[in-house]
């Protein structure tokens, strides 16, 4: 999951994107609102984290824009103000929730899980392949009724790989999917995590194969050795 978080207290961003990047999603941060609705436009995002209290203009009038241009993208709205009146002029301005600050990041985790649930209508809470299946609310790949285990960026990788299923994904794709803003990651990092990931899943009979000059194909192997 790609999140681009909108707020200009570096401190509560900081704690904020640590946070939600524990739970393997990449994490794009900035202080304005300006480009949201640009930012949204070129990227994949599944959730927006927008403070009201932005210099430059405000949450609201990032979200009016945000809706304006039609985009759909959830939008979780942060603020310290605690009227009724602010809280339903978000809801009704096209907000998917609120939350008041100070708030419990774990509620922040919560929430954002929730909204991203509900967003993903457009696809199931699990990803199937020949005898894996990748349970996205759980956040767990079992092969068979067996667990498999996954380091955070693995999940990410696999799962970005999996949303795709049929298509061949570029290395810079994959990190454009997986990695943050500030986040230093190179494509020789993205072959580091697909190598690990063939040793776990062709035991279960998926490969990531390299279609060279491209990217990568995630495909199940028929029981001869040969692709569907």
């Amino acid at each position: 999951m790609r999140i681009l978080l909108v707020e200009d207290d570096a401190a509560l961003a900081d704690t904020t994107t640590r946070a939600l990047q524990s739970q393997g999603w990449a994490v794009d941060w900035s202080t304005r609102g300006e480009q949201v609705a640009l930012s949204v436009k070129q990227d994949p995002y599944d959730l927006v984290v927008l403070d009201i209290g932005l210099a430059g203009i405000d949450g609201f009038e990032t979200l009016r824009r945000l809706r304006a241009e039609g985009l759909t993208t959830p939008v979780l709205m942060l603020t310290a103000r605690d009227a009724v009146e602010d809280r339903v002029r978000g809801l009704e301005g096209g907000a998917d929730d609120y939350l008041v600050k100070p708030f419990a990041i774990t509620e922040l985790v919560a929430r954002a899980r929730v909204l991203t649930r509900r967003a993903s209508a457009r696809r199931d809470d699990t990803l199937v392949l020949g005898s894996l299946r990748m349970d996205l609310a759980a956040k767990r790949l079992f092969s068979g009724g067996e667990v498999v285990e996954l380091s955070a960026r693995e999940w990410s990788v696999l799962e970005y790989l999996l949303a795709r299923l049929g298509k061949v994904v570029s290395k810079e794709q994959i990190l454009q999917g997986i990695a943050g803003w500030d986040e230093s990651l190179s494509e020789n990092a993205v072959e580091v995590y697909v190598s690990r990931l063939r040793s776990k899943l062709e035991p279960a009979g998926v490969r990531v194969r390299t279609i060279r000059g491209f990217g990568y194909l995630l495909e199940a192997i028929e029981p001869n050795g040969a692709k569907p």
